[in-house]
């Protein structure tokens, strides 16, 4: 049975992590469109999936967002709640230090089970349904933003298509007009023109090259600047669609359900269920390390202690990610040193706010 203090604790924290979620969700927001816009105009998929994308790369970085909202919105609570002298009357009333980890403790139980969904299932789900999404879109010219009667860019900025009329599925065109420019041997600019009375748009062998093909028409190249031009009537063309760009980020590990990834032997699996597991445990560490450092007294400044805390916050982090790193490049077979410095850390806190409530001898000597 929850009393009035720790109702009143956990309203005030959870309002307080709520409101630096949302905080950190819309900048998160601002950095993740910017990434989706890049990979659009470097052709990776299409404009007309970008919102989707970008919702389902959002939720793939979720895990990490509210690691970073509990950790800032305890240390924001707590430590108005000591500026405002309330803990130091909650404490000459009697409040030990029990009273506050309470309420913190089923805070940080109720954040590390989130973060634990997140981490475990919604985001490499996310992950996949992104990359699902794409590659439908990408063997779709209707996905492409292709539409009749309308000038359409290629993905990837190979050139432009128009079309009279297009099939309900997307794959049968009628009259079609590509031009593409690109360099030739000799290093001049030029420009090919296709034109075709009717095409059809089809996969190769391995699934991922696409290709138009276009019947009884003609082709012309012409060299910008030049007077050399090459003009050939076919009955067939297949044009080759520009590939889609892959991005050098991309991890295949990622993306796989976790309990696939236990079950795969390789230094990527590895290092990826290592992360996805240790993330719950540094939503505990991390709030045990906000309560020693959430302590100001009334005079000190607001944000000196949260300036030290966020540099904790990234260099616990950075530990970390140095030690996936290690389990990487095939040096560890194991996450053990996750664990051991995660735990050195939830120590280090839990003796800080130790220390902060124990009893201090009185100083000089005695009487």
């Amino acid at each position: 049975m929850l009393s009035i203090l720790d109702r009143y604790f956990l309203r005030e924290l959870g309002q307080t992590v709520a409101a630096t979620a949302i905080v950190l969700l819309a900048i998160m927001s601002g950095t993740t469109f910017a990434q989706v816009l890049k990979q659009v105009a470097n052709g990776s998929f299409p404009a007309s999936v970008m919102f989707q994308v970008l919702g389902l790369n959002m939720l793939d970085s979720l895990s990490t967002l509210l690691l970073l909202a509990g950790f800032i919105g305890i240390l924001l609570a707590l430590g108005r709640m000591y500026r405002e002298s309330e803990m130091h009357v909650l404490a000459s009333s009697g409040m030990g230090p029990r009273g506050l980890l309470r309420p913190v403790a089923l805070l940080a139980l109720i954040l590390a089970l989130v973060v634990g969904v997140v981490s475990l299932w919604l985001g490499p789900w996310a992950a996949a349904k992104s990359n699902q999404v794409v590659a439908a879109a990408n063997r779709s010219v209707i996905a492409a933003g292709l539409d009749a009667g309308r000038f359409t860019e290629l993905p990837g900025k190979g050139g432009i298509i128009l079309v009279d009329t297009l099939s309900r599925d997307g794959s049968q065109l009628g009259r079609t007009f590509i031009a593409t420019e690109r360099t030739g041997k000799d290093g001049v600019q030029q420009v090919k023109l296709i034109t075709g009375t009717k095409g059809h748009l089809y996969q190769g062998s391995n699934g991922e090259d696409r290709y138009l093909s276009l019947d009884d028409g003609w082709q012309y190249e012409i060299p910008l600047g030049g007077d050399n031009w090459r003009r050939m009537q076919y009955q067939r063309n297949d044009t080759s669609l520009t590939n889609v760009q892959s991005d050098d980020g991309d991890d295949p590990a990622h993306t796989l359900d976790t309990f696939t990834l236990a079950h795969v032997d390789n230094a990527d699996a590895r290092a990826e269920f290592a992360w996805r597991t240790i993330a719950p445990a540094m939503a505990l560490v991390l709030v045990m390390l906000a309560l020693p450092m959430a302590r100001q007294s009334p005079r000190e400044p607001r944000f000196g202690r949260m300036l030290l805390a966020v540099l904790g916050f990234y260099a616990y982090y950075l530990v970390l990610a140095l030690c996936r790193g290690q389990i990487v490049k095939g040096h560890w077979h194991h996450a053990g040193a996750l664990w051991v410095v995660s735990a050195l850390v939830f120590v280090l806190g839990a003796w800080l706010f130790q220390r902060q409530y124990a009893a201090r001898k009185p100083r000089g000597g005695n009487a």
